[in-house]
């Protein structure tokens, strides 16, 4: 039987119809491809967030202290930013020497 004979065959059946609208039409391959995008996109932000939002809130927070007058609060807040990428900077070494080892 050739494909196009079973193609045929299969819009005849209920679920052939169906089968052959979900697998047959590729219409909707570029908007896929736009959906897959958006979602990695999203991932990514989400994993930017995770990593980077708690320095973005101080650093807002510290702006926003200074713009209130505040500046010795605010000065504090960057102080304990800076030691937070000091320590993320040294834990970064570590594990890049563990991996260098192995």
């Amino acid at each position: 039987m050739s494909p196009k004979a079973r193609t045929d065959w299969a819009k005849k059946k209920r679920l052939g119809r169906l089968l052959c609208r979900l697998f047959g039409d590729e219409a909707g391959g570029v908007m896929m491809e736009y959906v897959i995008l958006a979602v990695l996109i999203a991932a990514a932000v989400v994993v930017a967030v995770m990593f980077f939002g708690k320095n973005v809130k101080k650093g807002f927070n510290a702006m926003t202290q200074t713009v209130a007058g505040e500046s010795g609060k605010a000065a504090s807040d960057v102080q304990e930013m800076k030691a937070d990428a000091n320590t993320a900077e040294t834990e970064s070494e570590t594990h890049r020497g563990q991996i260098a080892d192995r």
